[in-house]
């Protein structure tokens, strides 16, 4: 396993971390035997956030007694003083620790950030957790450009987390200044929320890009953890074969697509979205046409259902035209 600093942070991680968003699918048991899989592997970077549900919880049951081995990162979505002070008291209790390495502000738009500056904003509890030993560094988590931006400006702004992978690259020359600044840069969507399946085609090209601190797949299972530890160690040049697959995944998936990070949801009248999207990529991408419409057929509400509303495109930090894209899917899918 390779290891790097992590900016300006001073923190000793590796290059590869451990995304806490799918151990919601299993249970805490199963968690446990993933962190011990970690330590064995060299693996001590964690992200988790306050709004995984449960991840918290079950990485806090599944460190006990290992927790110093490992660089322990979490977020929340509140913005003002008094919910991030309730959010950090939360996550400790959660963890079981009484610090956590770094607290980020977790996906702000351009307004959040200015009522997080603001007086009795989120940063005047971040400051004061870091001042009392509770927290050792503060972030940021960012889904646009413009708010990527505007992050490399603010001061005590240690890193920077935002989706790089084969068919998001719009943030490479900002990546590049997060390395010029000494601001670590943690890259999410690696699979651009399970949009590319060649997880390890995925990680190599982010591997390429030495400006990327450390970057953070989700795992549930230990046959993504061997497969992703594959990856990232192989550090050879990609071959031709490689760079047309890549080409191949970006003609294919284009830019419009959802990365299923579910902040459109809920739905006013209750259509799993990211799964609709889902199941359309199986029956138009990879030939699962039988098994998708099978899926596609056991939703309680179905893309048909949707009255146009837009609500969940307010919601969207890609700005998909969501009720298109249902449009779409409902034809596709024959309801």
């Amino acid at each position: 396993m390779q290891y790097t600093v992590l900016g300006k942070t001073g923190l000793k991680i590796s290059r590869m971390g451990f995304g806490g968003i799918p151990i919601q699918r299993i249970d805490a048991e199963g968690t446990k035997k993933l962190m011990r899989s970690l330590l064995d592997e060299g693996i001590n970077y964690i992200d988790t956030a306050r709004g995984y549900t449960v991840s918290e919880e079950y990485l806090g049951f599944s460190l006990e007694g290992i927790r110093q081995h490992f660089v322990l990162a979490t977020k929340s979505m509140s913005r003002d003083r008094a919910a991030m002070a309730r959010d950090i008291d939360i996550s400790l209790k959660n963890l079981r620790t009484d610090y956590i390495d770094l607290y980020q502000v977790h996906n702000p738009g351009l307004a959040d950030l200015e009522k997080v500056c603001a007086a009795g904003g989120a940063l005047e509890a971040l400051l004061a957790a870091k001042e009392a030993g509770r927290i050792g560094h503060i972030g940021i988590t960012a889904h646009t450009v413009e708010v990527f931006e505007k992050a490399l400006e603010l001061s005590w702004v240690e890193t920077i987390m935002f989706p790089y992978n084969i068919v998001e690259t719009q943030g490479e020359a900002l990546i590049r200044r997060c390395r010029e600044k000494g601001i670590g840069f943690i890259c999410m969507k690696p699979l651009a929320g399970g949009a590319i399946e060649d997880a390890t085609l995925a990680l190599r090209f982010v591997m390429q890009n030495s400006d990327v601190s450390v970057v953070i797949p989700g795992m549930a299972e230990e046959a993504e953890l061997a497969q992703n530890i594959a990856a990232v160690s192989d550090l050879s040049p990609l071959t031709g074969e490689e760079l047309a697959k890549m080409q191949a995944i970006r003609d294919t998936l284009g830019t419009q697509f959802c990365r299923r990070c579910n902040y459109c949801a809920p739905c006013t009248v209750g259509i799993p979205i990211s799964g609709i999207f889902l199941m359309e990529g199986y029956l138009s991408r990879y030939g699962l046409e039988d098994w998708a419409k099978m899926r596609y057929a056991g939703f309680a509400k179905t893309a048909s259902d949707c009255i146009g509303c837009g609500v969940c495109e307010t919601r969207c930090p890609y700005d998909l035209p969501i009720r298109q894209m249902l449009q779409h899917a409902a034809q596709a899918f024959g309801k």
